[in-house]
């Protein structure tokens, strides 16, 4: 039983309890901690409170008849297995979301990730030469305009792009082939026009100068008769 003054009162007699507020007050500036960290050994009840000093606080801490608590477990096992929970879905019901729908989760950093996806995305496609600094201008003010709502479309556009690019340049090259081919036919029949003229018109003069050379003849003959 222990009464007002702090003494304990034990069948015939009293036993004077030894206030030690001083001690452990000093033992915890001693030792860096709180009050309630300190602990007195009951057994040097004396000894301890003959100590008035941090000097000798220091020597019973080096004696053993003070010591630091140590830290109190402050296990973290179920915080660990509530957070795996909520990272699997659970306990996030209507019952559990205390803000609104913006206030958990705001417009503007769902925009930011999703801009942040994209240019980073685009950026490595550039670097590995995927797209060409044009297309990537083309792309990222499509991003900036709000065109692709995720990275798996704009690979899907990029890959359509970029075929669509490809059949271009391959129908161009067509074209240009094409044309190369009914030029140089051009050029052929050109030239097969030019030869065909020529031999027409060396033809035609060949005819002109035989009648010529024939009435030369015919007059020659007949100044030789007269």
């Amino acid at each position: 039983q222990v009464w007002q003054d702090g003494s304990r009162f034990t069948g015939s007699y009293y036993i004077a309890m030894v206030s030690l507020k001083l001690q452990k007050r000093l033992a915890a500036a001693v030792l860096k901690c709180g009050k309630n960290k300190v602990w007195l050994d009951p057994n040097e009840v004396n000894e301890i409170a003959v100590a008035n000093s941090r000097q000798t606080i220091r020597k019973l801490v080096k004696d053993g008849f003070v010591i630091r608590k140590p830290v109190a477990v402050h296990s973290r096992a179920r915080v660990r297995r509530t957070m795996i929970a909520k990272r699997k879905g659970r306990h996030s019901g209507l019952g559990k979301r205390r803000g609104t729908k913006e206030a958990r989760l705001p417009q503007k950093v769902i925009w930011m990730r999703r801009q942040r996806v994209l240019r980073r995305l685009l950026a490595k496609y550039r670097e590995a030469k995927k797209v060409d600094k044009h297309m990537y201008h083309e792309l990222y003010n499509k991003c900036k305009g709000n065109v692709f709502k995720n990275k798996r479309t704009l690979v899907e556009y990029i890959h359509k792009a970029k075929a669509e690019r490809q059949l271009e340049k391959t129908l161009a090259d067509q074209a240009e082939a094409r044309r190369q081919r009914s030029r140089a036919a051009r050029e052929r029949r050109m030239a097969r026009l030019a030869e065909k003229r020529g031999n027409i018109t060396a033809a035609s003069s060949k005819k002109a100068e035989k009648p010529a050379a024939e009435g030369g003849k015919k007059k020659a003959g007949k100044a030789s008769k007269a």
